[in-house]
């Protein structure tokens, strides 16, 4: 009979599948460590979603600063996401302003605005997903300005591949993360678009941002000597060339019914790629 997976792991499957597949590709000594911490990003990044006003989710933020207080004074809450974490920072050293950068980051969530430019929308890519993953280098142990670039800007291309995959999403719930001024400089219908239906300026948004997390991912690809250390988290990239060749494929229409179903055989790419030394 095959055990129960914990709580914080089995949710970070079925809600974060990426992130968990590319977890099982590091070592074993860190593997949990890393769903800690990805579950615990989990945790904060889901805030928007789960709260019906802005001061709820910054009560639910302030709870996650707090439990983070507790961990680093050796209090930890008894939480399902929290006690692992807790292992994995005294595992780890992993440090308190990264974890607590995270969560500040988020308060961008609940203000319920768009990002008014792509540099706006930048930063706050940098400030999610590319935080994460330089938290998830801390976590393997890596020390290398390489993987640290690496991890920035795979970050950033990381984050517009799953804004543009979580459109009709956020359209449900009549917000969206596209920035206001290619929007604009595109036409795109804000009614027909919370209505789920695409447009071509919606389209010319999302190749725009295609565009920019190409150029991400070859930055990302060029930074020299990234360790293989480093490679389990950097597997996203290879996830990341998927899903815009999927999006080119679907006319860069976010509505596509195609994009929203998971690509087949994507773990035997992910070890392909884990093989082969790349991501």
């Amino acid at each position: 009979m095959v055990a129960a997976l914990p709580g914080h792991i089995a949710s970070l499957r079925q809600h974060d599948r990426d992130r968990y597949q590319t977890c099982l590709f590091a070592p074993a000594a860190s593997r949990d460590h890393l769903f800690a911490l990805y579950a615990f990003n989990y945790e904060v990044a889901k805030t928007a979603e789960v709260v019906s006003e802005a001061m709820l989710g910054q009560i639910r933020l302030q709870w996650w600063r707090e439990s983070l207080e507790g961990i680093y004074a050796g209090t930890p809450r008894a939480h399902e996401v929290v006690e692992p974490l807790a292992r994995a920072v005294a595992a780890t050293a992993l440090p308190r302003d990264g974890l607590e950068a995270l969560i500040t980051a988020r308060e961008f969530d609940l203000e319920g605005e768009p990002p008014q430019t792509l540099d706006a929308l930048e930063s706050y890519a940098a400030g999610t997903s590319s935080q994460l993953l330089r938290l998830a280098l801390k976590v393997l142990g890596v020390e290398s300005a390489a993987a640290e670039t690496a991890a920035h800007h795979l970050g950033i291309a990381w984050a517009y591949l799953g804004l543009l995959r979580a459109v009709p999403f956020h359209a449900r719930q009549k917000r969206l993360y596209l920035p206001v001024d290619l929007c604009h400089a595109a036409g795109v219908d804000y009614g027909g678009l919370f209505e789920l239906r695409g447009s071509e300026g919606l389209s010319a948004v999302a190749r725009d941002l295609c565009a920019a997390a190409g150029e991400h991912l070859r930055q990302a690809r060029a930074a020299d000597a990234v360790p293989r250390a480093a490679r389990a988290p950097l597997l996203l990239a290879t996830l990341a060339d998927r899903h815009l060749r999927r999006l080119e494929a679907a006319a860069h229409d976010p509505f596509h019914p195609d994009l929203q179903t998971e690509a087949p055989g994507q773990i035997w790419r992910l070890a392909w790629t884990h093989w082969r030394g790349r991501y």
